[in-house]
């Protein structure tokens, strides 16, 4: 088939989509699809095209309003040629206007992925915004999908609680279990920046640094909870707060011993100093940091806003509602290394079976061409 994914952005700075539609895109070209990825980007800040990209990639600039990620060039693409089927990342951006346009004239499916903003959070979150974004950014496109790509069973709960009967495809992200090397690497770039993770144990956050994320509520349900010797380390890319900002507060309130906020930008992920992972969200759809921790062998804590509740049945760490998340939290920081090393194990062996870009390339590969015939 020829399939044209769109994403608004693939930079680093915007979370796990800027990895995994690359990723999904590459392995659905491995799988004998001819893909055309496209994506814009500010000046500058095109990303880079790694030698193994199976699929076509194409990042064309965005033009005033930035912010909407408006951009004729991708828009006037994708109007020429849509391929067999359009497959869209994301929501209330101009992009999907241009999926939903080309998809029209050219009488192919459209398949969006609404990556977490139908979740019951984040579709109230700047709601008005939102409602204006359905009626004059993208009108019609939610109608005229042929159908919706969800990564998890949960987010296809939360697109039926909106009303939409579409077909769902579930289909998990992947996730690339690192090796030695790579753990290694990591493991000195964070030692150097950061040489309290040589000696602590270290609880990480790793993850965007926005309000969704219940950062600044950990940090304070750290400080309450007894902790021992732990560290926790919180790196990311700003979006509501720097991690400057975070430092700050950390330092006013005398944290700054038992808590160490980094920009994540730029260097490796830290989960090979990590012996447990952290993420407190108010909603994810499938939080590929979760996954991406469990595959570096680090057994993780999170909320059951996050589609993760195998954890607790694969015994690889804990699925718990926020009110129960510092007692959960506690008793985690009470266990000893090597049951959480156990834990983190269990993890990646779970990663490593039910978790492959090859599986998620062909339920998605199958839906395209049900749709196409549908």
């Amino acid at each position: 088939m020829r399939l044209t994914q769109i994403v608004p952005s693939l930079e680093a700075r915007h979370g796990g989509p800027s990895k995994s539609v690359r990723a999904l895109a590459n392995q659905l070209a491995r799988a004998g699809n001819e893909v055309n990825l496209l994506a814009t980007a500010e000046a500058g800040a095109e990303p880079a095209a790694p030698e193994d990209d199976a699929a076509t990639l194409r990042i064309f600039p965005r033009v005033t309003p930035r912010w909407l990620c408006r951009s004729p060039e991708l828009a006037g693409a994708v109007d020429a040629d849509a391929g067999d089927c359009v497959h869209h990342h994301s929501l209330w951006l101009l992009t999907l206007r241009y999926a939903h346009d080309a998809a029209r004239k050219h009488r192919v499916p459209l398949v969006i992925s609404p990556r977490g903003m139908m979740s019951r959070w984040a579709w109230q979150h700047r709601r008005g915004r939102k409602r204006l974004a359905q009626w004059l950014v993208h009108p019609g496109a939610f109608a005229h999908a042929a159908g919706w790509h969800a990564t998890s069973a949960e987010e296809a709960d939360d697109i039926r609680a909106l009303g939409f009967g579409q077909p769902i495809c579930v289909s998990p992200n992947g996730v690339t279990l690192p090796g030695e090397t790579e753990l290694s690497a990591a493991r000195a770039a964070w030692h150097q920046l950061c040489p309290a993770t040589r000696s602590r144990p270290v609880a990480l956050f790793y993850s965007r640094l926005h309000r969704k994320k219940r950062v600044r509520e950990l940090i304070d349900l750290w400080r309450a909870t007894p902790r021992g010797d732990w560290l926790l380390l919180i790196a990311g890319t700003a979006e509501d707060y720097s991690a400057a900002e975070l430092a700050a507060e950390v330092a006013a309130a005398g944290a700054h011993d038992s808590i160490a906020v980094f920009d994540g930008t730029g260097r490796p992920a830290p989960y090979a100093v990590a012996s447990l992972f952290v993420l407190p969200s108010h909603s994810e759809n499938f939080g590929l940091v979760i996954a991406e921790a469990l595959a570096a062998g680090v057994p993780a804590l999170v909320t059951d806003t996050t589609p993760w509740t195998g954890l607790a049945a694969e015994s690889a760490g804990w699925c718990v509602a926020w009110e129960k998340y510092g007692a959960a939290l506690a008793g985690a920081l009470a266990k000893r290394p090597d049951e959480l090393q156990a834990m983190g194990q269990r993890g990646r062996t779970w990663m490593a079976r039910e978790y492959s870009w090859a599986r998620a390339a062909e339920l998605l590969q199958s839906f395209y061409q049900e749709l196409r015939h549908g």
